[in-house]
């Protein structure tokens, strides 16, 4: 299991070498790579700047990673994270998993996306033309998260 929450970018091919080396019993890489786009609700993104909660985060993102691992035994995962100030265009986010056969690296690798949207304790906020703003969670994330069972953190009771 490998996590990291970092400022440094990282290089796709190195990360996924390192995964599938850790298991010749791989016939399956999913990769998932999450980029800043330039522009959000209309307006054009000058820059990104994400937070967290250092050992925090971290935590959480590995309960995420034995969930996956739970649901797909067998299945190794990667997570990258980048935090600090992003520009359009810089890599965001990596997540790769590894499986015997390609449907379980397609799933784990989804669900662990869809899960970090929503329960990872990351922060954005985005300079626009405008100013900054925070970026709000989706009801799309939450929607992604739900059809694997999961409530999300951000839903509100009744």
């Amino acid at each position: 299991m490998t996590v990291r929450v970092q400022t440094e970018d990282f290089d796709l091919t190195t990360e996924v070498a390192a995964l599938r080396a850790q298991n010749p019993k791989v016939g399956a890489v999913a990769c998932f790579v999450g980029t800043v786009r330039d522009i959000n609700e209309g307006e054009a993104v000058d820059t990104m700047e994400l937070e967290h909660y250092p050992g925090m985060t971290e935590k959480s993102l590995e309960a995420i990673v034995d969930a996956a691992r739970e649901r797909w035994p067998g299945t190794e995962v990667l997570i990258v994270h980048r935090v600090g100030k992003l520009m359009p265009l810089d890599q965001i986010v990596l997540v790769a998993t590894t499986s015997k056969h390609r449907a379980n690296a397609f799933a784990s690798c989804e669900f662990v996306m869809d899960y970090l949207k929503t329960q990872a304790p990351f922060w954005k906020k985005e300079k626009t033309e405008s100013g900054e703003r925070w970026v709000d969670a989706r009801v799309t994330d939450d929607e992604a998260l739900a059809r694997w069972g999961l409530d999300s953190s951000n839903s509100k009771a009744d």
